[in-house]
């Protein structure tokens, strides 16, 4: 069995979908899978195991224009219909990196299934690159992955993959999106990705020792659940919520040893609820809101019942920092622990700790941070400041909380039924 045999498993299902049960076996790829509406994928726990092929890299010849779906290449040696591939150069990334599968190879030029996403000039060292998630899907429904194990092979693949194209696990416009069993490690970007999608659950996975974020919804993604889960060891931040990810649900998870935050929160990314989780030894805040200006304010997030020690060791100020013009924020239930080193309150260029709570820059203008009934051990002295509140902020958050109208920003990305 190859790559290749487990994609037309998977096509042969058609429209109306149905369950490709992978056996026990140790299985190197070449290209990603790409699951269409109604896919299971399901493998036997532990003893299903999918690498990553080493990654190769095609520099392209010349100036190429953004929609074509084709490029030229140098070489194309050693490639072949069906691949998966990125193409991108030094200046083109996140979403102007373009990736695709390749449809037809002629000479030294390449076909492929999409058009590309950006102009790619020259002096910007345009290169085809074999990085691509090991399984992804692009607006799709009803798709799931269960019980098997992901290596990216990060000693082989130097370059990454882009979080906002790709990760390891990938899905972009998905309705009904279930992750359950899946134990992910050691790739080049980020573990898992998920983009402009709704209804997703994720549950009883790991995403660790990536070089990128561990689990990132993003652009859009409303209404998740990520229960049970952990994402440890990553190059940046634990769990990273990204550009308007709402009404998601983090329950019961660990992020720990991250070299950025456990948890970050940034750009629009409201009614969120991180909840019963253990934040523990990342280089960042345990939870970090993000520095963001009005009106990509952070809003109505509630952070409650989780164990947090031994974070910002690196970069951060306390277990919990909040930043910029974060409003709303409850905070409360949590265990918090500063080992001694980590300020109660402190005040150094309008920056001051609260309780263990960072309160950022612009402290005037971050408003209604509610800090309850938390226990802080070993921290510095414990008081308030500007932007606290002593009155707990009122709303409803988490996917418990979507109502229909909170997709109505990704209405024609994905199909809701």
């Amino acid at each position: 069995m190859n790559a290749a045999a487990i994609q037309s498993a998977i096509d042969a299902l058609g429209a109306t979908g149905g369950i490709v049960q992978l056996p026990e076996l140790e299985l190197t790829l070449d290209r990603g899978l790409e699951l269409h509406t109604g896919i299971s994928l399901r493998g036997r726990g532990e003893t299903t195991i999918l690498r990553k092929g080493p990654s190769r890299v095609y520099p392209t010849t010349g100036y190429h224009n953004y929609g074509s779906k084709d490029v030229p290449l140098q070489s194309a040696d050693g490639l072949e219909v069906g691949m998966t591939v990125s193409v991108l150069d030094d200046n083109k990334r996140g979403f102007a990196a373009t990736f695709a599968r390749i449809t037809w190879i002629d000479n030294d030029w390449a076909g492929l299934d999409r058009g590309c996403e950006s102009d790619y000039y020259p002096e910007g060292n345009p290169r085809l690159v074999t990085a691509y998630p090991m399984i992804f899907g692009h607006n799709v429904d009803n798709v799931s992955v269960h019980d098997l194990v992901l290596d990216g092979n990060l000693p082989e693949n130097p370059d990454p993959m882009d979080g906002c194209r790709g990760s390891s696990m990938y899905f972009c416009g998905c309705d009904k999106l279930e992750i359950n069993g899946v134990h992910e490690s050691n790739y080049s970007g980020e573990g898992l990705g998920f983009q402009m999608c709704t209804r997703s659950t994720i549950r009883n996975s790991s995403f660790d020792d990536n070089t990128g974020n561990g689990i990132h919804p993003g652009a859009g993604t409303t209404d998740a659940l990520i229960e049970n889960c952990q994402a440890n060891g990553n190059g940046w931040s634990g769990f990273t919520f990204c550009v308007r990810a709402n009404h998601i649900t983090v329950r019961g998870c660990t992020f720990s040893n991250n070299q950025k935050p456990g948890v970050s929160v940034g750009t629009r990314d409201s009614y969120n609820v991180i909840e019963n989780c253990a934040i523990h030894g990342n280089g960042g805040a345990g939870i970090d809101v993000r520095k963001e200006p009005w009106p990509s304010l952070i809003t109505a997030c509630t952070f409650r019942g989780c164990r947090l020690s031994g974070n910002s060791h690196d970069t951060g100020h306390g277990q919990i920092d909040v930043a910029g013009d974060a409003h709303d924020i409850i905070i409360e239930h949590n265990t918090l622990d500063g080992g001694g080193s980590t300020y109660g309150v402190v005040t150094v260029d309008e920056v001051k700790f609260v309780n263990n709570v960072f309160v950022g820059d612009n402290t005037d203008e971050v408003k209604n941070v509610f800090v309850g009934d938390n226990e802080f051990v070993n921290c510095k002295a414990e008081t308030k400041g500007d932007g606290f509140t002593d009155t707990r902020p009122e709303f409803e958050c988490g996917h418990e909380a979507t109502q229909p109208d909170h997709y109505r920003h990704l209405v024609g990305t994905t199909t809701l039924t």
